[in-house]
């Protein structure tokens, strides 16, 4: 009598818990976590142009390239760095995004290299960064709000070429 009354006040405490954090499900749907991606590939097309973008779940920040995307390289770091020299680029934000697209930079000439999107509002993008170009490697910094889930996706178009997307959702 007594085991079985024990079994039903701890039955009746679970259920009152509610879901564990491993029951609950994921924030919009997005399974993506934080991990280092990347992809082999060179491309001899030239990066073209920077732009970023909000959505419902995530920001988006969008590489596009001249040509067939094909290479990169995307993880969290603690410092963002130019390629070649190595000098630290310092990025808001209490997380920070180095994005290695293995496409040729020479000719991406930014007028701004330190702000090369205007993020004001964004809820997880603080800054986006130029960090140069290096033996057919083109970098990019990206500043962000925390160390959030993202992923990484290679688009066609528009035209012949492509584009190097980067989505970093709003939460876990």
């Amino acid at each position: 009598m007594r085991r079985s009354f024990l079994t039903i006040v701890l039955m009746l405490g679970a259920l009152l818990a509610g879901p564990t954090a491993a029951d609950a499900a994921p924030y919009c749907g997005i399974t993506w976590g934080s991990l280092a991606k990347s992809a082999p590939g060179m491309s001899t097309a030239q990066v073209a142009d920077v732009r970023t973008g909000r959505h419902t779940c995530f920001d988006r920040l969008v590489i596009d390239v001249a040509g067939d995307a094909r290479g990169y390289t995307v993880r969290y770091v603690k410092d963002v760095r130019h390629d070649g020299s190595g000098v630290v680029i310092p990025t808001r934000g209490d997380a920070a995004l180095q994005i290695t697209v293995n496409a040729h930079g020479e000719t991406y000439s930014p007028t701004r290299p330190r702000n090369l999107s205007d993020v004001a509002g964004y809820r997880t993008f603080r800054q986006v960064v130029f960090a140069g170009s290096f033996e057919g490697y083109t970098s990019f910094g990206l500043g962000v709000r925390a160390r959030l889930p993202f992923r990484v996706l290679v688009l066609d178009g528009p035209g012949t070429g492509s584009r190097v997307v980067v989505d970093v959702a709003h939460r876990w």
